[in-house]
């Protein structure tokens, strides 16, 4: 499961730019483990869903192919300083972990 998330929202105007760098493994479940030979299970977020003030403004399905501890970086028009961005992530496993910051 995930640890957490970093995250940072630096407004240039009316536009936000939003750094979000997340802890998990994202394993796809085709690689073999050196020592045992074994396929190592599916692990992968495979849906995010970013929100401002509270309102959906991006929803992504992942899968397996997303890198380990995913880094997402987005540009959303018409925020001001204060707004909250927040995301739901939520894995395979049926893990789901969040993070929120405030636009500054």
């Amino acid at each position: 499961m995930a640890e957490g998330m970093k995250m940072r929202a630096a407004l240039q105007g009316d536009v936000a730019e939003v750094k979000v760098l997340m802890s998990h493994p994202m394993e796809p479940g085709t690689r073999k483990d050196a020592k045992t030979d074994k396929l190592v299970p599916a692990h992968f977020i495979n849906e995010v869903v970013t929100t401002l003030n509270g309102k959906a403004i991006m929803e992504a399905q992942w899968g397996g192919a997303i890198s380990k501890n995913p880094f997402l970086g987005f540009k959303v028009k018409g925020v001001k300083a204060g707004d909250k961005i927040a995301i739901n992530a939520v894995d395979n496993l049926g893990n789901k972990f969040d993070g929120e910051v405030a636009v500054a």
